[in-house]
């Protein structure tokens, strides 16, 4: 059965059933987990299982955001802490091999939590280059400020996660981390020229044009379109996105109840897939915003549904891998940044 292309998530810790109805009436091609929906690890596992359940799909995309450090949904006393990203970069300094090899273990055990539990999909890496002066909602997440350590890091990271079986969702193109706003609360707009983002921002993005899935940044970049954020310009997606970084994977939006949006969600949801964007993604589990997402979005075919398919066929069956000692090996890597 066909789906729609949207990405939605639900209100709690099991599924209610007006959120089965939806479900089973909307067919939306995933589904993304919050703190909300985490209680414990049998509990997340019944809840993933009844989300395929529902829509009869064994194999639908189940997404989290679990980076490492203040972005986690997944934490004790069940999942152990992780490092943020700012964490592999400062190894990375001391010793590139070494910080490489702690964002590949980082990622690698961040993938056997998720697989555990049917998590199929990390939102996860990211390639943003944070600036002084801008706001702290990258920060420490980020691998550093110069784009080719970034990628190096960023496709560790993406190594890490594939080995697992999990798949990776870049984020956020064609880049978050000159915003002087948080995007949650207000639309950043950046009025950095066009060859200065070239050289930096978007050159992070380029090495990592092949993975298979990517999240739009909500942030305008006033050189390139000074009216719309990156999510809804038809102008960054072609021109950017899909042109100058050269990224031909499945393009999803970022959270389409962000406040950085403007507009209803139902109008919203139009312009993102106007912009070009192959899928919707709804985080926040309000049914009646979940249906204005569902009205708005299409049936996914064309060039959208090929990108989805190579995207899930893109995922590998988890190695062998032995958890306790890429632990150990991990945390001595920790241990040499701290004492550093």
């Amino acid at each position: 059965m066909s789906s729609r292309a949207f990405i939605t998530g639900v209100s709690g810790l099991e599924l209610s059933a007006t959120e089965r109805e939806f479900i089973r009436g909307t067919r939306p091609w995933g589904f993304i987990l919050f703190k909300r929906n985490i209680e414990s690890p049998d509990q997340v596992s019944a809840l993933v299982g009844e989300l395929r359940h529902c829509l009869g799909q064994a194999d639908a995309p189940v997404l989290i955001d679990q980076e490492g450090g203040r972005v986690a949904r997944l934490g004790p006393p069940y999942w152990p802490v992780y490092p943020p990203g700012a964490t592999f970069g400062a190894l990375y300094d001391l010793d590139k091999a070494l910080g490489l090899k702690a964002a590949r273990l980082s990622s690698r055990l961040i993938a056997a939590d998720l697989i555990d539990l049917g998590v199929t999909v990390d939102c996860l890496p990211l390639a943003d280059v944070p600036v002084a002066g801008a706001d702290a909602v990258i920060g420490n997440r980020a691998y550093g400020t110069e784009p080719a350590k970034v990628a190096a890091i960023a496709r560790a990271v993406t190594g890490g996660l594939e080995q697992g079986g999990v798949l990776p969702v870049l984020k956020h193109i064609p880049g978050h981390g000159r915003a002087t706003a948080d995007s949650h609360f207000r639309l950043p707009t950046v009025d950095t020229s066009k060859e200065e983002l070239e050289r930096t921002d978007f050159a992070a993005f380029q090495p990592l044009a092949d993975l298979p899935m990517a999240m739009t940044a909500h942030v305008v970049f006033s050189a390139l379109d000074p009216a719309q954020p990156a999510t809804t310009s038809a102008t960054i997606i072609r021109q950017v996105i899909r042109g100058a970084i050269g990224f031909q994977g499945l393009l999803m939006s970022d959270d389409v109840s962000m406040n950085a949006l403007a507009g209803s969600i139902a109008e919203r949801t139009r312009a993102i897939v106007n912009a070009g964007c192959d899928m919707v993604l709804h985080c926040n589990g309000k049914l009646d915003e979940m249906h204005d997402v569902a009205r708005e979005t299409p049936q996914l075919a064309g060039e959208a549904l090929d990108r989805a398919r190579r995207a899930l066929a893109s995922r590998k069956q988890p190695e062998p891998f032995d958890r306790q000692a890429a632990r150990a090996e991990l945390e001595a890597l920790m241990d040499r940044v701290a004492t550093a």
